[in-house]
């Protein structure tokens, strides 16, 4: 019986993971069966297991092998070292079945003449029949070799190939998780390069890693070929993408975070393979993929994860000759197995401190512990468990220590990269991409990891208390009274939107500007007049990757707002317009320029005061823009607005107008504008701002403040500042009874039902539609609401 050394790309499916290993079953599969959509993959072909084990059998290795392995001592590292090392040498001084050598060398021939070329560049990548499965991540387990051309050359990596099935890592892989070094083969995939080296490539994946929100594509990219973002080399863009808008014609292009890039790896046409190169400065300042792109590697990501009915970690390469996208691999993604989570939990830091260092959060974990630094895996000895791990970047190698580990620090690196994915299957926190970590950090130091706040990670110097609340998911039933959130941090929506919720009733648009923004729009539309160099520095060192420092407010501004809009989709998410005092706009990069000193800001220039006005029109109408974006471009049509601080019915016509100036109005293809009920005149004029609004949201605190005549920011009387004071809660009922009369929405966002379980109560007895609390309150205050509605 003649045996199958030799499948093309188009002759293999899922189907065959046993002959030609994981990864090669994959690009066969999509080879097959998405092309047809559009999707490009290379074209290529697997060397078979048969060929693998025909090689093993022919050199008469199996045996040997066999007998080392058994002799190895697992807990003694240098031992697996050692026998590693051995095996693999005994494989690659091994000799080739003639016939083996020539069905490769004709293969080979016969893709060279498919592309044209006389010696096509290959990518010759592992692929085990134990990898890429739904339940095992071997990622990185086995080699991969770039810019192969040549038979010969073809000939020393395959065997390269074969013997990385028996790197030390893998050895103890397998030994750790009961698979038989036998029955786990290697095939090995000759794929046609994608010219990356001359565009961009990276990774992509159709979940959020972090949190598990299935809603969005996460894609990473880098400049040169793929290998640097995989090994975690780099500090990568970033940018996220929203599903179910995007599958409805929008581009719901969610973030695009600038990553410093600082090296490409590239072909080295004197030696061949590849080499690291600097990227040039005004190439770092750029995005390296563009929105077209961005859509286009998304929708392709779609395709993909519904043909396998999973999330995936998909591998994407740019040709900068073709300017071509393709897609060279995709594997099931491990870490969530895209299944339902019964319970989450939250965790969160009780005591405040400023971070010492921040960098990129993996996971959603807090932990404590004793710094050690190491610039090696050689120096595992020096490591003890429970310790947290600092390094400049992890390969494979490292995976004993990290399992040790209880957390992880790497100067390197983005979300995709290996520090991240090993840390997310072992269940630890790491903070990647952190510049100057062993410069500062040092061996014994006391520190607290924090990466429960978001996109970023705080490091802290000392032990910081925190607590863990895990929420249960069965079975938990709606109330009728809304129960929804006060979001504030985009980089936190996705997480929150899995705690069960009917949407967010207070989304602050001020939060997005101090953190994501961090400029103030008057500096940014008058930038050309600015006379202080350094502070016009310091704008354009953040306002990069932009058509204009205009463009980076309004869609900066939109990202961050969708970004929430997108984690709750299709719930409403009810958007207020920004709403800081003059003081704390001032506090904004250039804000000292354009605000006005005020004796007394809680009661000055806020609000809608401040949109009409000609010292802020042109900003606010920046944020209108931005509304536009988010509904209009990315398809979040699920956003409302409101107006804080309204004094006046007359305000609120003056507002509405600047809207429609700007080009966004009311009603504006269903645009409903919310106001604030937190001054009195709301609640005594309340009947009038219904016949001009489309809903009311009560601010508790500030409508306590200006009821009881309580500056809520000083402590000399903060004893008299209680929202369950009969006079306030004489102004909700007041305010709830006139809302339900016109038939108006009418909801509260303030702290109060956050804090006291009796202002919820006082709330649903009086017909309130929505409750809106911070996050970790939620769940309690469900369950509360739902027994007193059963009670009532």
């Amino acid at each position: 019986m003649s045996k199958t050394f030799i499948l093309w790309f188009d002759q293999i499916s899922h189907k065959d993971i046993k002959i030609v290993g994981g990864k090669n079953a994959s690009i066969g599969e999509m080879y097959n069966a998405l092309t047809s959509k559009g999707i490009k993959v290379p074209y290529g072909f697997a060397i078979t297991t048969t060929a693998y084990e025909y090689f093993l059998e022919y050199n008469k290795l199996k045996e040997r092998i066999k007998k080392i392995i058994e002799s190895l001592n697992r807990d003694d590292i240098n031992d697996l070292r050692r026998k590693g090392e051995i095996i693999r040498s005994l494989i690659i001084s091994g000799d080739y079945p003639l016939d083996l050598r020539d069905t490769i060398e004709i293969a080979y021939r016969k893709l060279c003449e498919f592309y044209g070329q006389g010696n096509v560049d290959v990518a010759v990548r592992s692929s085990a029949t134990a990898e890429d499965l739904p339940n095992f991540s071997f990622a990185g387990q086995q080699d991969t070799y770039l810019n192969v051309r040549g038979i010969e050359n073809i000939y020393y990596y395959v065997k390269r190939c074969f013997a990385s099935l028996f790197t030390d890592r893998a050895i103890a892989y397998r030994e750790d998780n009961g698979f038989d070094h036998f029955e786990v083969k290697i095939s090995v995939g000759i794929q046609k390069m994608v010219r990356s080296d001359l565009a961009s490539s990276g990774v992509l994946f159709t979940i959020h890693t972090d949190s598990g929100f299935e809603d969005v594509i996460v894609i990473e990219s880098i400049y040169g070929l793929g290998e640097a973002v995989v090994r975690g080399e780099e500090i990568p863009d970033e940018f996220i993408v929203h599903k179910r808008t995007l599958k409805d014609g929008y581009k719901p292009i969610l973030m695009r975070k600038m990553g410093l890039k600082e090296h490409k790896q590239v072909y080295d046409e004197i030696h061949g393979g590849t080499k690291s190169i600097l990227v040039r400065a005004n190439e770092r300042n750029k995005f390296s993929l563009n929105d077209e792109e961005i859509l286009k590697l998304s929708k392709w990501a779609i395709l993909i994860e519904e043909h396998y009915s999973r999330p995936m970690d998909i591998e994407w390469a740019k040709d900068g000759i073709e300017n071509e996208i393709y897609i060279v691999q995709a594997r099931p993604e491990t870490i969530h197995k895209g299944a339902k989570r019964r319970t989450i939990e939250i965790y969160k830091l009780k005591e405040k401190k400023e971070p010492i260092l921040k960098g990129i959060a993996i996971g959603n974990k807090i932990a404590h512990g004793k710094v050690r630094i190491l610039y090696s895996p050689e120096q595992m000895n020096e490591f003890k468990k429970g310790e947290i791990l600092v390094t400049e970047i992890t390969n494979p190698d490292w995976e004993p220590i990290m399992k040790l580990a209880s957390a992880i620090i790497t100067e390197k690196g983005g979300r995709t990269s290996h520090a991240a994915i090993v840390s997310r299957e072992l269940g630890i926190p790491a903070i990647v991409g952190v510049k100057n970590a062993l410069d500062i950090l040092k061996d014994g130091m006391e520190i607290t990891i924090n990466c429960a706040d978001g996109e970023e990670g705080y490091i802290y110097e000392g032990h910081l208390k925190y607590e863990i609340e895990e929420i249960n998911l069965e079975n938990l039933k709606r109330p009728k009274t809304k129960i929804m959130m006060n979001v504030g941090n985009p980089t936190e929506a996705f997480r929150h939107a899995l705690i069960p919720n009917d949407g967010v009733g207070l989304a602050r648009m001020e939060f997005i500007y101090a953190n994501w923004i961090q400029i103030h729009p008057l500096a940014l539309l008058n930038f050309n007049k600015l006379e202080n160099e350094e502070l016009k520095r310091k704008i354009l060192d953040i306002a990069i990757g932009y058509n204009s420092l205009r463009d980076f407010f309004i869609y900066k501004l939109a990202e961050g707002i969708g970004s929430i809009a997108g984690a709750f989709y299709p719930n409403d998410v009810i958007v207020r317009f920004s709403d800081f005092k003059s003081n704390e706009y001032a506090k904004l990069i250039g804000g000292y320029l354009f605000e006005p000193k005020e004796e007394n800001p809680m009661l000055g220039f806020r609000g809608a005061s401040r949109y009409y006005s000609d010292l802020f029109k042109e900003a606010f109408m920046m944020e209108v823009e931005a509304i536009k974006i988010v509904r209009e471009e990315m398809g979040f049509k699920n956003v409302k607005v409101m107006i804080p601080f309204c004094r006046t019915p007359d305000e609120g016509l003056k507002v509405l107008r600047i809207m429609e100036e700007a080009g966004y109005g009311q009603h504006k293809n269903g645009l409903e504008v919310y106001v604030m009920a937190e001054i009195p005149s709301n609640i005594i004029l309340a009947d009038e701002f219904a016949q001009i609004f489309d809903g009311f949201s009560i601010g508790s605190n500030d409508l306590t403040q200006l009821t009881l005549g309580v500056d809520r920011d000083s402590s000399l009387i903060a004893n008299v500042f209680d929202e369950r004071n009969r006079a306030v809660l004489y102004m909700i009922e007041k305010l709830i009874r006139t809302a339900k009369k016109y038939n108006k929405k009418v909801g509260i966002c303030g702290q109060a039902p956050s804090d006291y379980p009796e202002i919820v109560e006082f709330l649903i007895k009086n017909g309130i539609d929505s409750i809106s609390l911070n996050p970790d309150v939620v769940l309690k205050t469900t369950l509360l609401v739902l027994e007193i509605e059963k009670k009532l």
